[in-house]
């Protein structure tokens, strides 16, 4: 019904319109006999309203999920309809003696429409920081406490994890063979069956920690390019948030390129659980979902974020041991001396010099060094549209 006359009533449709009859209508809320009827009257009016206002604030960021996931969705052949809970096994390969690999994936669906979380660790089956957080969220979370939908896969790489080792039994890194390739090689075929279920995401966060002898400081990365990327990496929370794009075969570089918003996790080193990287990592997940829309509370401050336009790698100018000044989470300068490389009798001896000005993100924790190889990671502070001539282009998830 349209706001007007029907008759000698106007009737309001919106909070300004109740206004506007409030003010125009004095003499008739004055006629009322009753001030309190008129008073009771008045908030009927102004309570649906408030209420909408409220859910409105409640679920804002909240997108709508894909069509696939409207009604049911399917994962190896199980449904899973809203206010629905499942753990189900995703076969993504087969042993050596024949037997299915079901990879684990947990699927929590609210009440209520929403976004599509994906939460993916375990690419390098080395790396166990984010198998717990996943774990974590995925324990703390049922129907009931989300809108929209919540996929947590905590151990994509199977075969890596139970030979503990960042890749799988051919070598080949899973993290390089996204969205792969059903009659392909084992990784692409492995990327592939794990793809059919995180294609339907709208938004994805991959969780690694350094590699072999390296740690990095908890970081996102992302590629800010992206449309509601920054965003998530912000919401997220972490001391440093970094701008790349990811090489190709990536899953976040992936899911970029199907529309899908992500960011990588990284933070510690491999094969350990390192408490505070975790706890860091359930807090980040949280401070999304309520970004996002999915969950209600507040996001918990984690601390000063530093956004990084571009990375650097210091490197080894000679072979030896090295002994590291800086830590992680430190600030170097450009010329400053960072290290001390000598021969096992400390005889000769070398200075590593930073050539950068930033903050220490990733560092190598084995002393032994040859020329050339990555010892230090910097974050420097950019424009993003800064002139990147002269930028060495590396894998920053693999420098060597």
């Amino acid at each position: 019904m349209h706001n007007g006359q029907a008759g000698n009533l106007c009737v309001p449709v919106t909070m300004r319109d109740v206004i506007c009859q409030m003010m125009g209508s004095a003499n008739k809320l004055i006629r009322c006999g009753s001030f309190r009827w008129c008073l009771a009257v008045l908030l009927a009016m102004l309570l649906p309203e408030a209420i909408l206002a409220e859910k409105n604030e409640r679920t804002k960021g909240a997108e709508a999920e894909p069509s696939s996931l409207s009604s049911v969705f399917q994962v190896a052949g199980q449904e899973i309809t809203r206010g629905e809970r499942k753990d189900v096994g995703l076969k993504v390969s087969e042993s050596f003696l024949g037997a299915v690999v079901d990879t684990p994936v947990g699927i929590i669906r609210g009440e209520e429409p929403g976004p599509v979380l994906c939460l993916v660790a375990g690419i390098h089956g080395d790396e166990l920081n984010g198998t717990e957080i996943v774990r974590e969220i995925l324990e703390t979370h049922q129907p009931e406490d989300i809108r929209g939908t919540l996929i947590g896969v905590p151990i994509a790489n199977l075969f890596g994890f139970v030979n503990q080792s960042r890749y799988l039994p051919d070598r080949r890194d899973l993290n390089r063979f996204f969205p792969g390739n059903p009659r392909g090689s084992s990784a692409s075929r492995i990327a592939h069956h794990l793809w059919t279920v995180l294609r339907h995401c709208t938004h994805l966060i991959d969780f690694h920690t350094g590699s072999l002898h390296r740690s990095n400081l908890p970081q996102v990365r992302g590629d800010f390019s992206g449309e509601g990327v920054l965003e998530l990496a912000e919401a997220f929370g972490a001391a440093a948030i970094v701008h790349s794009q990811g090489p190709a075969g990536t899953i976040r570089r992936t899911a970029g390129d199907n529309g899908i918003a992500a960011i990588l996790y990284e933070a510690g080193e491999v094969m350990r659980f390192q408490r505070a990287e975790i706890r860091r990592g359930v807090l980040g997940v949280r401070n999304v979902m309520v970004s996002l829309g999915m969950r209600d509370g507040r996001q918990v401050d984690l601390g000063p974020r530093t956004v990084y336009r571009k990375t650097r790698w210091v490197r080894a100018e000679h072979g030896g041991i090295l002994e590291m000044y800086p830590s992680l989470g430190e600030w170097v300068n450009e010329g400053d001396i960072v290290g001390v490389i000598s021969d096992p009798l400390r005889r000769d001896k070398g200075v590593l010099v930073s050539a950068h000005t930033g903050r220490v993100i990733g560092i190598e924790l084995a002393p032994m060094v040859i020329p050339g190889m990555a010892v230090m990671h910097v974050g420097i502070t950019s424009s993003l549209d800064e002139e990147e001539d002269g930028m060495e282009l590396l894998d920053i998830d693999r420098p060597r």
